[in-house]
């Protein structure tokens, strides 16, 4: 299967009855998130200026009128850069148990999985930041790299590559960590199914580029994720 036929399909079966449950819960609790925590950085915004301009000297205070701006462009790209992370951590229970169902519905058999749902929960967190552990010191060598004369002239390829990449271990992690499959062993499958893997974390990748319409398709690559792990990467042998 395809990589974009698998999204294609996935989107469709995460808007099934039954399964809607899963997408739409962490979409309402992320933006609960987020419009309480722009309620409370615009309500106090004006009270923070207030405070500054009182200590900075009197002919300074025509700042004010540039602050509001930049404090606006600021809001908007703190927003765009950690709403996709954000999103992760509080879907992934959810996204682990809208995997386990996907994986019923499209094959008619559960997962290996035999963990209650408070386990589940509390260990799809935890395998969040194995992620973020394994992504976080990769992506600083890379912005690095993108600093070094002669070497930033490949960076960009290198970062596509590496979103591919990320975006693949992301999403297909949720059938594979519902199948006991370890996050050692789920890079070494990925790895052996390279063309498959990449292609599909490309596709996830431009999908995260559309702001809103990432969140009601996203949930779509965890389903396609599923259908990917059944086609690819589950008649793959463990690990020894």
């Amino acid at each position: 299967m395809q990589a974009q036929t698998a999204l294609l399909r996935g989107v469709k079966l995460v808007y099934r009855r039954g399964l809607r449950r899963y997408v739409y819960a962490p979409i309402a609790i992320n933006l609960s998130v987020y419009a309480a925590m722009l309620y409370y950085v615009v309500t106090r915004f004006g009270e923070w200026l207030a405070a500054w301009l009182a200590l900075v000297p009197a002919w300074l205070v025509w700042l004010e009128w540039l602050l509001w701006p930049l404090f606006v462009v600021s809001l908007v790209l703190i927003v765009f850069f950690t709403f996709s992370l954000v999103t992760h951590l509080i879907a992934a229970p959810f996204y682990g148990f809208l995997a386990a169902k996907v994986e019923v519905e499209a094959t008619g058999r559960p997962p290996l999985d035999d963990r209650g749902l408070a386990r589940t929960a509390v260990d799809a967190l935890g395998r969040e930041l194995v992620k973020l552990g394994y992504i976080l010191p990769r992506m600083l060598a890379l912005f690095a790299l993108s600093w070094v004369p002669g070497l930033n002239v490949v960076a960009p390829f290198l970062w596509a590559l590496f979103s591919a990449w990320i975006m693949a271990i992301t999403y297909l992690d949720y059938p594979m960590d519902n199948n006991k499959v370890s996050f050692a062993d789920m890079r070494r499958r990925l790895a052996a199914r390279s063309w498959q893997t990449l292609t599909f974390g490309g596709w996830v990748t431009l999908i995260t580029w559309l702001p809103l319409a990432n969140l009601l398709l996203l949930p779509g690559a965890v389903a396609g994720a599923v259908l990917m792990w059944e086609s690819h990467y589950r008649g793959l042998p463990s690990e020894r």
